[in-house]
């Protein structure tokens, strides 16, 4: 079992925006990961072990060389015990913040097949962020338990998506949601002809931001 290092929500990460359109959001993850790191005094070798991404892995994301798949910045935010939105917001800079359809960072997994947008802001304290999902037909997505006391509430807007916990499967179409304790392991898959599209807000047990 990993050993939980208690923190402050102000250490999580420091005041922050969402990545600007066009912005090149690998220079945003390596600044983040390294100062979080650092904080809970991890060696890069610790970090991997609690994460299992391999150091080579995680000293290229922090030198800005790398852009990790969705699961590795999931895997590193459960490992370092932030919310995923600390791993990918940028200095707070001010002004207003748009967050434009189809323009905005989106990470994938290897294969393409998964997509997660943040359609939310960073500034304010919150437990709740809210993320456009996309996955591909025949896609299966299997996501690591997140932080203690995380909550999943998924709405399906398009397409046929099968949500798995434990050995629960339920499945869902459009207009169907489900809620679920996201720090167990569980499974999206795709289960119809077409891309499914699904909206996600996750609960934090604490505030974050």
């Amino acid at each position: 079992m990993a050993h939980r290092i208690d923190t402050t929500c102000a250490d999580w990460f420091a005041p922050a925006r969402p990545v600007r359109p066009g912005e090149d959001l690998t220079p945003v993850l390596g600044a983040n990961l390294r100062r979080l790191r650092t904080r809970r005094g991890l060696s890069l070798e610790r970090l991997a072990s609690r994460s299992g991404v391999s150091r080579a892995m995680l000293s290229q994301v922090e030198l800005g060389h790398s852009t990790p798949t969705i699961n590795v910045v999931w895997k590193v935010a459960a490992a370092l015990e932030v919310p995923f939105s600390a791993l990918v917001s940028a200095p707070k800079q001010g002004g207003l913040s748009v967050l434009r359809a189809g323009r905005a960072k989106v990470l994938s997994s290897h294969d393409g097949g998964f997509s997660s947008r943040a359609l939310f802001p960073f500034e304010s304290p919150r437990r709740a962020e809210f993320y456009e999902l996309k996955l591909k037909p025949g896609t299966v997505e299997r996501a690591d338990p997140h932080a203690p006391g995380t909550v999943e509430n998924l709405v399906v807007n398009v397409g046929s998506v099968e949500i798995e916990v434990e050995a629960e499967r339920v499945e869902l179409s459009p207009g169907d949601a489900v809620l679920f304790h996201a720090d167990l392991p569980h499974v999206y898959r795709n289960t119809g002809a077409g891309w499914a599209v699904m909206f996600l807000v996750m609960t934090y047990a604490e505030a974050v931001g």
